[in-house]
């Protein structure tokens, strides 16, 4: 495991002093690669905190470019960004913020046939997306190769999010669904700005969590947010025999 630098123990003072983190888990944080699947809402929210954390390797991956209405929701662009690729300011934001991690980019769309490709040899994903063809794709790839994963979604004023390792798997959660051909976006719906950044935190201390080896195991386990209620909920998530990525 690698050792901290001078300028690294002073970086992540905060986290070393905690008692059940300490140099170990920062030393572990350094160590791991985590797959960002989506830099817009959840994505934005996800990565300042998976950056300023310490998380050795991110590969982030987004094939979209910035637009005006994403500013509402997605601190990490400005007005001056629109029209530009939000994987290449995504990681020019990570490097200054942190200049001790790898960051790589992805400029493109997942897909069934591309996705094990990408997450392959990575420690963790965290999906961010928002099709149930992209995140049923990822989470089939993650089960196929054995690599957790947080997938975070928000609508409306609801938030949810699952780490699932195996079994069971968000496609237990989910089933078979699909995005039908009129199905509402968040164009159509709405979204509270604030609740992506809640979401997409709350994704990357879940990721830390795990990574880092602290905590009760959270893995199957649903939890919803209300943002109108201010409220949680979690709801235990049973694996599914028959489904199609973990089932037996």
């Amino acid at each position: 495991m690698s050792e901290l630098s001078d300028d690294e123990l002073d970086r992540y003072a905060r986290h070393i002093v905690l008692p059940q983190f300490g140099g170990t888990g920062q030393k572990a944080l350094k160590a791991t690669k985590v797959a960002l699947i989506g830099a817009g809402g959840i994505g934005a929210g996800a990565l300042p905190s998976l950056v300023g954390a310490g998380v050795g390797q991110i590969t982030i991956v987004d094939d979209d470019e910035v637009d005006l209405s994403n500013l509402q929701r997605q601190p990490l662009y400005t007005t001056d960004d629109v029209g530009k690729s939000k994987a290449e300011l995504a990681k020019a934001h990570a490097e200054a913020r942190n200049p001790h991690l790898a960051i790589a980019i992805e400029k493109r769309r997942v897909s069934h046939e591309n996705v094990k490709k990408i997450v392959d040899s990575h420690d963790l994903v965290i999906d961010g997306t928002d099709n149930f063809m992209t995140r049923l794709a990822v989470n089939d790839a993650c089960v196929a190769l054995g690599i957790p994963l947080i997938a975070a979604a928000a609508a409306q004023f609801q938030g949810q999010l699952m780490l699932s390792k195996g079994q069971p798997c968000y496609r237990c959660f989910v089933g078979d669904a699909f995005d039908a051909d009129d199905c509402d976006t968040c164009a159509e719906l709405g979204v509270l700005g604030a609740l992506t950044g809640t979401m997409g935190h709350f994704a990357a201390l879940m990721a830390i969590r795990h990574l880092a080896d602290i905590g009760p195991d959270s893995a199957g386990k649903l939890h919803l947010f209300d943002g109108l209620k201010a409220s949680w909920r979690e709801i235990t998530i049973a694996p599914d025999p028959a489904c199609k990525a973990c089932g037996t």
